[in-house]
């Protein structure tokens, strides 16, 4: 494994270029709180990126694409009126389908 040596792999000016929700709802939870639901949702990301080696050096532009997201989220929210609302994250449950990435180097 000495061959694979330390490296240094590191992502700048990463920014959310385009962000889908085909499908999502929020509904009421009776007595305990709201729950979300995000189907089929995508998220595009630019970015610099850079890769240091002991024998080799790049850098470059990259571009994540990720698509067929499902999120379930579940928030509690108390219901006493005894001090300030709060919001609990009680539950969450994430899948995705497909990952592209493009890496863009000079080399």
């Amino acid at each position: 494994l000495s061959f694979f040596s330390p490296f240094s792999l590191s992502c700048s000016r990463i920014h959310v270029t385009a962000v889908e929700l085909p499908s999502a709802s929020i509904s009421l939870l009776p007595g305990s709180g709201i729950k979300l639901v995000i189907g089929n949702a995508s998220l595009t990301i630019d970015m610099n990126w850079s890769i240091r080696t002991w024998m080799y050096k790049d850098n470059g532009r990259g571009t994540v694409h990720v698509s067929k997201v499902f999120v379930t989220a579940i928030f509690s929210t108390p219901l006493d009126n005894t001090g300030p609302t709060s919001i609990s994250f009680t539950s969450c449950r994430t899948t995705s389908g497909d990952v592209d990435i493009k890496l863009n180097g000079k080399t």
